[in-house]
């Protein structure tokens, strides 16, 4: 019965330390940088500046009127 009683005993107390998980915090808080301050290198287009938010903006605009904005071409779709 000793036997049965310290077997019991050392079970819940595994049981009891699974619950004990410790809080998961990000170690550092980086600030993301603006999307026209990303990207340089072949992916980029010829004419856009890193750095400059109009040339950003216009690109973006330009996508879009060309046809290509995901929203209104999913709805396209059948």
């Amino acid at each position: 019965m000793k036997k049965l009683t310290s077997l019991g005993l050392v079970a819940c107390a595994v049981l009891l330390g699974a619950c004990g998980e410790k809080p998961q915090v990000a170690a550092t808080k980086k600030a993301d940088d603006k999307p026209w301050q990303g990207a340089a290198g072949a992916q980029v287009a010829a004419d856009w500046k890193v750095g400059d938010q109009a040339s950003w903006e216009a690109h973006l605009k330009m996508r879009t009127e060309r046809g290509q904005n995901e929203y209104t071409r999913a709805s396209a779709q059948p």
